[in-house]
């Protein structure tokens, strides 16, 4: 695999005959309902069709941030905040977090008053965030060379290691009593009764009363072959990674042109901060009503292309028995070519606005697929048409961050227990119930 070097996780060599809860998708947001649960004593199979994060989970930006976030989803990553602040004592292993802030640069006076009235969002919450004037920016950062109106500094964010996060995370379940299994990709769900009684893998059946499907970009198209029908697209970010760099800024910073985090290596993750690719696939026409607004909102940010990824998705079959090879066995890991055309945009945007990056050496580039829902704000829910059935996906590029509190949201609904923070917002029917989709200020 091209992409990031990802801690290995040895999946278990026993499938477990019975469980109570099974776990569909190794990403961060997967292995922290497994934590979560397993804590809470409930016997859990997590199963993964490839490697414990080895798509979008370790191919982010790593920033844990509430600063510049959909306001739906503030108070769910107000709770991320926390639990990632006691993470690798939990977990017992190192994830790399650490609060060093992040940085959202304003260009102009436009900017500038729309990231101060986001930053009215946090009011009420205990974290430290506020603008910052050019005169700020320019004595925090004398070596940059950037004009700008000013920014908007939150110190309360941090920034983890996507390589490291979710095998930690999921080891911590195994140590909870959870199974861990890898290349056990999950075919189908069985159903008794019209409701869950367990799940048919490639290496066999288990049974279980509650299934969380925590797919990623892979989640609509199980969810329609079991009828259930999700809006869901992916976008392209190509990132790339540096050598350690002495004297770059310590907290992450996003600009039009670029996005920077210091690593704990030393090095940086740079991306494009305002580009995305979109491919045109045979879902692109399915969904486009939905997604018009999305479209209609973003289009600045986005370039679409015709190629050979339609083709791909076109032979993928969206229907198939559960005593067949499902699609997920075909396809064990998302691992696009990355753009060099914009990660190189980017870096020489970078280079301008702080010479120090003058001396980065890359070394590494690679590419993820961001799942999107037409709102940009994730589904975590029980699905009703199928009790038992539940789902954490669609989280538009701000998973990483807020997953170990996904997790423990989308915990609390599989137990039945008081929710720790208002689900409305993420429920599955709001895109077929009538109501307004909307995109809110935010990225």
């Amino acid at each position: 695999m091209p992409g990031p070097y990802v801690v290995p996780v040895q999946g278990d060599a026993e499938l477990p005959k019975e469980v109570d809860v099974v776990v569909i998708g190794g990403g961060i947001i997967g292995t922290s309902t497994s934590l979560e649960l397993a804590e809470r004593g409930m016997r859990v199979a997590l199963c993964e069709k490839g490697g414990i994060g080895h798509e979008q989970s370790s191919r982010n930006w790593g920033w844990v941030r509430i600063s510049r976030r959909d306001p739906r989803e503030v108070p769910l990553m107000a709770e991320a905040l926390r639990i990632w602040a006691d993470l690798d004592r939990r977990t017992g292993r190192d994830t790399g977090y650490k609060r060093a802030g992040i940085v959202f640069t304003c260009a102009d006076d436009k900017a500038y008053a729309e990231h101060e009235r986001w930053n009215k969002n946090l009011e009420g919450y205990q974290f430290e965030s506020r603008m910052l004037s050019a005169k700020d920016f320019r004595e925090k950062y004398p070596g940059s060379d950037m004009k700008l109106a000013g920014a908007l500094y939150t110190a309360a964010d941090g920034r983890a290691e996507p390589q490291k996060a979710a095998p930690a995370i999921a080891e911590a379940a195994r140590d909870k009593g959870a199974h861990i299994l890898t290349e056990c990709a999950v075919r189908g769900l069985q159903l008794s009764g019209g409701r869950v009684s367990g799940v048919v893998t490639e290496r066999g059946e288990i049974a279980c009363k509650f299934v969380v499907l925590a797919g990623g970009a892979w989640s609509s198209l199980f969810l329609g072959n079991n009828g259930l029908d999700l809006p869901q697209l992916k976008v392209m970010n190509s990132v790339m990674r540096t050598k350690p760099l002495e004297g770059g800024p310590e907290e992450a910073i996003w600009s039009s042109g670029f996005a920077i985090r210091k690593r704990q290596d030393g090095g940086y993750t740079i991306a494009n901060g305002f580009q995305n690719i979109v491919d045109i696939v045979p879902a692109s026409f399915r969904y486009a009503t939905k997604f018009l607004p999305a479209l209609m909102h973003e289009w600045r940010s986005l370039s679409f292309r015709f190629g050979g990824r339609f083709y791909d998705e076109y032979r993928i079959p969206r229907r198939w028995e559960l005593d067949e090879p499902s699609p997920f066995e075909y396809h064990r890991v998302l691992d696009p070519i990355p753009s060099k055309a914009m990660a190189e945009s980017a870096l020489a945007k970078l280079k301008k606005a702080f010479p120090v990056f003058e001396r980065a050496e890359i070394t590494q580039r690679w590419a993820g697929l961001i799942d999107v829902t037409p709102d940009a704000v994730p589904v975590i829910d029980a699905l009703d048409a199928i009790p038992g059935f539940h789902v954490a996906t669609g989280f538009s590029g701000h998973g990483f961050g807020i997953g170990p509190a996904a997790g423990r949201l989308m915990a609390d609904i599989v137990t039945g227990r008081e929710p720790v923070v208002d689900r409305k917002a993420f429920r599955f029917g709001r895109f077929s119930d009538g109501s307004k989709i909307e995109l809110i200020s935010g990225f």
